[in-house]
């Protein structure tokens, strides 16, 4: 629980020296450490040692949220096409 409290400690004290506040604050570390862990899993994904689905059950997002992330980032995947099936 000290951990905690030390956490949130440093937490105000950067808020009163900079211009935000807490949940802005808590809101940039959660997106920095997303972001980290979409890098490592895309790293997986490229060597071919993760699938599409264990990263989007790691990172609880949707299919179609990481392939968005693919092409911002500008990697190739592979589309399911269902007509081609016809």
């Amino acid at each position: 629980m000290s951990n905690l409290k030390d956490i949130k400690s440093e937490i105000e004290k950067y808020a009163n020296d900079s211009n935000l506040t807490e949940l802005q604050i808590v809101e940039k570390l959660e997106k920095h450490y997303f972001d980290k862990k979409v890098n490592a899993n895309l790293k997986l994904y490229k060597l071919g040692k993760k699938k599409v689905r264990e990263i989007t059950k790691d990172l609880k997002i949707s299919h179609r949220k990481f392939y968005q992330i693919l092409e911002k980032k500008n990697i190739g995947y592979k589309k399911y096409n269902k007509s081609d099936l016809k």
